[in-house]
């Protein structure tokens, strides 16, 4: 993976345009317990991406369904 090198001054439209063409994706999992008795569990998967590159690779494993005529 090739790094890039990008200006300091970079504005909010560049940074948003990146991630929607790159995608990102955040991964959560938190397990609140005590005494061995689990309280509170949540768990979340935010991706943001723009259109084209969720569909390039929800296809790749399998999350979109082919429709045929």
């Amino acid at each position: 993976m090739a790094v890039e090198k990008t200006n300091a001054s970079s504005s909010l439209v560049e940074v948003i345009d990146r991630i929607l063409d790159k995608g990102i994706v955040i991964d959560a999992w938190v397990r609140v317990s005590l005494v061995g008795i689990e309280l509170l569990a949540i768990e979340a998967r935010i991706v943001v991406a723009g259109v084209d590159t969720f569909l390039k690779y929800a296809e790749a494993v399998g999350l979109t369904q082919q429709v045929e005529a």
